[in-house]
Parts: structure tokens; sequence; C-alpha cells
């Protein structure tokens, strides 16, 4: 089986997760920045990594997400919100409405340390974003923790696919 795993990443946090997925994948299986990734066609399995701009998947995996078509997609996020948040299921929701036809697997969401530059600004915005209250929690994430709940979710998602 061939297994296409695309990942954005900003801070290294989302391409940590994605490296944690190319290791539990089996079969043949290439791994690609969002920028630099094939179409998708002629693939058993996507697999995207991403990272959240207000309130939804970064702009690059956005424009990759509405060509995916009908393939078998797996969607992982890291984000400055905690995992059970309502930002970061409606982000989730929003990457899943932007592929309408694909065989949605499973789906994971973990918190990433936000950016100290970016997080300094968001602070000063009126009003406040969304996941600000959970940022100072997220810092030393994705972690060992989320690394294995990622393999986890994954190992159940799609048991075919995993080494």
């Amino acid at each position: 089986m061939k297994t296409l795993i695309v990942y954005s990443s900003q801070t290294g946090n989302t391409k940590k997760m994605a490296d944690a997925v190319n290791d539990v994948i089996g079969g043949e299986k290439t791994l690609y920045p969002v920028g630099e990734a094939p179409h998708p066609a002629g693939y058993d399995l996507v697999v995207l990594g991403f990272w959240l701009m207000a309130g939804k998947p970064d702009p690059k995996s956005s424009d990759y997400l509405a060509g995916v078509g009908d393939a078998k997609l797996f969607l992982f996020a890291t984000h400055g919100a905690s995992a059970d948040s309502d930002h970061a299921a409606k982000a989730i929701a929003h990457a899943k409405s932007l592929a309408p036809s694909a065989q949605v697997a499973g789906t994971f969401s973990c918190p990433g340390e936000v950016n100290p530059t970016f997080l300094e600004k968001a602070l000063k915005k009126n009003p406040s974003p969304p996941w600000i209250g959970d940022a100072p929690l997220a810092a030393g994430h994705p972690d060992s923790t989320d690394i294995a709940r990622l393999t986890d979710a994954i190992k159940a998602a799609l048991p075919e696919f995993v080494a």
C-alpha cells in the first residue's frame, strides 16, 4: 500500500508529529512538506498534518485539502489550544469540509507550543483569540505522550497501514 504523508509546520511541532506518523506507517510511504507534496492520485492513503491559522488549517494545507478528491484521509493538527477545546474541534471540522469527497478515516489534535513572537502579538489583540488561555499549557508540546497518542490513533483507525 502507498501512503503519502504531508505536513505544514512553522515551528517544527507538526513536522515532529509527521515524522512519528512516518515511523508507524508501513509499506511504501513518502513524506513531504505541503509546498512540495505531489497530487495524491495513486496513493492508498493521505495523511495530512497542519497548524491552525484563525481557527482553520493554514492556507497551504487548506489548498492541498481542496485537491485530495475521494482519497482515504487521516488528519492531524497542532495548535495553541487544548486538544479537547471547541476551537480545535471546529478547526478539524473545517478541515473535513475542505475535502468533502474524501474518506476521512480518522483525526487527531494536540497542543503545540506557540511561537513566542506570535504569542506576544496575539496577547495584544482585542478581542483575544479563543485559544489564548490555553497557550501557556501548550508549552513543551507536542511531547512524547502526544506522539504516543497520535501513533495509537493511527493504529486504531488504520491498522492495515501500520508497520
